[in-house]
């Protein structure tokens, strides 16, 4: 499960020294390993190597999304929290006016709370409990044995570590987890006199090791399954689009569901994962309401079962009907019967208006509103009827919008004899006849209306023969896209070098 932390220059904020100058890179080892020492908590500096940090929460999610993620925190959580962006996800630091141990740890606890059952674009919520500079794999065994474990857990309780790195010099990095695995166990052993089991499918604890080329970092999954997985979406093995990815494109077109923000249309919605994403927003769902969390296992938040239990139910109070209409449709009758049945489960089925349309002749809904798009690029579109056998086997094959590729958990692993998304659009002729089609239909019935496309093409505007108003990169996984913004006008619109600015 790869897992991005904050990139920096290599400069000590302790000694002003290059890393690796200077002695005394590792920390001593800590009373606890829910906060830092009263009196020793520094500033927030986001050139510190990771052993001068304070301890702290993670929020890894999509390249691209960073931006959008800290603003949902900072959204979620109000101002008092330190909330910093950086390449793969958001640190979140307790408030600069907290100084002691305890009150950080609350904080904290507190914040895994409301960000696990409130945030749709995060993938997990990590909490920080150790760094160290290394060196070799007894570093990494020290790193472990930095934290009281049975403050986390006791032998009664599973374990699984993940390792993830990037520049690591160590020559296994399953050795390196196996390391982390035997320093938890040898310090409950010594506690307790018992030692906890391991379980890789689904553990208590699940434990995440980051290296880089100077830098161990271990991280606690609050969160467990990744926060894409809502709880509504029926196990089929297959690799749709992330509901953390529909979350992203609808924040980064600035649609919140409110009234100003109109109506929405998804004129193929495979599965039904944007127009559900978005009927949660507009009725005000929390997007963890449904599921349950690896937190909830763990001894620090034995005491926070009453606080979880009026969040959830202030969350489920301030549910209401739909503020805008919500549209969506596929080409297949199969597709939106799916597309219906996950809005069923996710309880948003009365908040979005399905019909069977192919996206080439289905009328304006209303006057005006925001198409929001994924298309099934890397596979064969074309109109109604002739198409009907190849979203039948979107269907199949991959449930809504499968790029191209297949993701297990949440951070996009492609898989070996599988096409990119990228490969297959550029080489799929029907495909750029299908958008200039679809482009003219628009121009001709939705005047006035705002359409965005997520696509890894970035052609996309000429073969449309449309000018993009603007350009935000997202990644898809392992595929480098582009959300292309199209102001939707009459007659030709075609584009020129240089005219949208890209995010």
């Amino acid at each position: 499960m790869p897992i991005k932390p904050p990139q920096r220059p290599r400069v000590s904020a302790a000694t002003g020294r290059p890393s690796g100058e200077g002695p005394g890179r590792a920390p001593a080892r800590p009373s606890s390993a829910m906060g830092p020492r009263p009196g020793a908590r520094p500033e927030p500096v986001a050139n510190a190597l990771a052993a001068d940090r304070p301890t702290a929460l993670y929020l890894s999610c999509a390249s691209g999304v960073e931006e959008l993620l800290a603003d949902e925190v900072r959204r979620i959580l109000g101002e008092g929290p330190i909330v910093i962006a950086s390449r793969g996800g958001v640190e979140v630091q307790a408030a600069a006016h907290l100084h002691t141990a305890e009150e950080c740890r609350a904080a904290l606890i507190d914040h895994t709370l409301r960000l696990n059952l409130e945030s749709r674009l995060a993938q997990r919520v990590l909490w920080r409990v150790a760094t160290r500079v290394y060196r070799h794999e007894d570093d990494i065994y020290a790193l472990g044995r930095q934290v009281n474990w049975s403050d986390w857990i006791t032998p009664r309780h599973t374990l699984r570590v993940d390792v993830t790195s990037r520049r690591s010099h160590l020559r296994s990095l399953n050795f390196a987890g196996l390391r982390i695995k035997d320093a938890v166990c040898d310090d409950l052993r010594e506690r307790t006199g018992e030692r906890p089991s391991v379980d890789t499918r689904h553990p208590d604890l699940g434990l995440v090791l980051y290296m880089d080329d100077l830098d161990a970092v271990l991280y606690v999954d609050t969160s467990g399954e990744a926060l894409f997985k809502r709880g509504w979406r029926e196990d089929t093995g297959e690799a749709p689009l992330k509901e953390t990815l529909a979350a992203a494109m609808l924040a980064a077109a600035g649609w919140h569901g409110r009234p100003e923000d109109g109506p929405l249309l998804d004129p193929c919605c495979g599965a039904g994962t944007i127009p559900i994403e978005a009927a949660q927003i507009t009725c005000n769902i929390a997007p963890g309401i449904q599921r349950r969390f690896a937190f909830e296992r763990l001894l620090p938040f034995r005491g926070a079962q009453a606080a979880w239990g009026l969040l959830k139910q202030a969350a489920r109070a301030r549910e209401c009907p739909p503020r805008v209409p919500i549209y969506a449709g596929d080409v297949a009758f199969r597709m939106t019967d799916f597309a219906t049945r996950n809005a069923e489960r996710a309880g948003v089925r009365h908040a979005i208006d399905f019909k069977t349309a192919d996206a080439l002749q289905r009328p304006v809904p209303c006057e005006r509103g925001l198409l929001m798009f994924n298309p099934p690029y890397g596979e064969r579109i074309d109109t109604k009827g002739s198409a009907r056998n190849a979203y039948g086997q979107r269907a199949e094959q991959g449930g809504d919008d499968a790029g191209g590729w297949r993701d297990d958990d949440n951070e996009g692993i492609a898989r070996p004899g599988v096409r990119t998304a990228r490969e297959a659009f550029q080489e799929d002729e029907s495909a750029a006849t299908f958008f200039q089609r679809l482009s003219s239909h628009w121009k001709k019935q939705y005047t006035g209306w705002t359409a965005w496309i997520l696509s890894p093409d970035m052609k996309l505007p000429s073969a449309m023969r449309l000018k993009e108003s603007r350009r935000v990169v997202i990644f898809n996984g392992p595929i480098e896209c582009r959300l292309f913004r199209f102001d939707l006008v009459a007659g030709s619109n075609k584009p020129r070098a240089g005219d949208a600015a890209e995010t």
